[in-house]
């Protein structure tokens, strides 16, 4: 998938889904000067392409109870890696888990109600390897899309 085989309608529309992805066909259409069946053929085919993987809310883990957000850098062997990949997909705690470079294998982002429930956690992560958790006082940039350029060269 190369960006250059969008046009800038295409663009223009990725950007308005980032931003609200319940943004209805029509007004988008209207934002991009499109039918709405035009509008909806192009969604549908940026979706068969790859480019849209999904549609999600975004919910306040602090309205729900999840008062820590954590990273952890776990150092899993190797040969723990068939373990370990079940095991963390299924704790609903990992927000993210991310096999990276560097001192540590993995990276986990993670939410939990409490630090006890946190620290509870971190102990089961143990018998994986080595753990370095950092705790999240404040985020300045939370997570956001891909703000694409309409214009050549510019991403």
């Amino acid at each position: 998938m190369k960006k250059d085989a969008l046009d800038h309608i295409d663009i223009e529309i990725l950007n308005i889904l980032q931003e609200d992805a319940s943004t209805p066909i029509k007004e988008i259409a209207a934002k991009v000067f499109l039918s709405s069946p035009a509008v909806s053929a192009r969604i549908e085919r940026m979706e068969r392409q790859g480019y849209i993987l999904g549609y999600h809310a975004q919910i306040n883990p602090i309205a729900l109870g999840y008062q820590i957000k954590a990273f952890i850098n776990l150092e899993v062997d190797p040969v723990r890696k068939k373990e370990f990949n079940p095991y963390i997909k299924q704790v609903v705690n990992v927000i993210e888990c991310n096999c990276v470079t560097g001192d540590y294998s993995m990276l986990l982002e993670v939410l939990f109600p409490d630090t006890a429930e946190l620290d509870q956690f971190i102990g089961e992560l143990q018998s994986y390897g080595r753990t370095k958790t950092l705790i999240v006082f404040s985020t300045s940039v939370e997570h956001r899309g891909i703000r694409l350029s309409t214009e050549e060269g510019k991403a």
